[in-house]
């Protein structure tokens, strides 16, 4: 009795892990198929022809720039007149030399980014297409 006991507690504890096995791919496969028509329904929710993949990325882009440079002008701002009131103030030369180079930096990476945002705006519609597009009429 004792030997059929132990046999019947295997064979229980076997088709417990199969379960364990087979309930875990079950949800594995019902997690993915939630998944996929979950991401797959904004594909489907666009119109024809009212918005492309890369005028939402062209949009997202600007969107993107717009905020990276507002942060950038106010930590420059407040960067800036950190420097320069050490610069002002200090009896340190070290720290005079100091302020007035991070000033330097300052204002050349603010140009920089500032300067990238003027080239988008007004030097690449001149090159729509791939090819030279005179915007003076003539």
């Amino acid at each position: 009795m004792k030997k059929l006991k132990g046999k019947l507690s295997l064979q229980k504890a076997c088709l417990d892990q199969w379960v364990f096995a087979h309930s875990k791919l079950l949800r594995i496969v019902f997690i993915a198929i939630i998944m996929t028509v979950m991401l797959a329904t904004p594909v489907f929710a666009a119109e024809a022809g009212t918005e492309t993949i890369w005028t939402r990325a062209r949009a997202i882009m600007q969107d993107v720039y717009t905020q990276i440079v507002l942060i950038s002008t106010i930590a420059a701002v407040v960067t800036a007149a950190v420097a320069l009131l050490l610069m002002n103030f200090s009896k340190n030369s070290r720290t005079v030399d100091e302020s007035r180079s991070w000033l330097k930096r300052i204002i050349i990476s603010w140009a920089i980014l500032n300067g990238l945002g003027f080239i988008m705006a007004y030097i690449v519609p001149f090159f729509e297409g791939g090819t030279w597009t005179d915007t003076t009429g003539g």
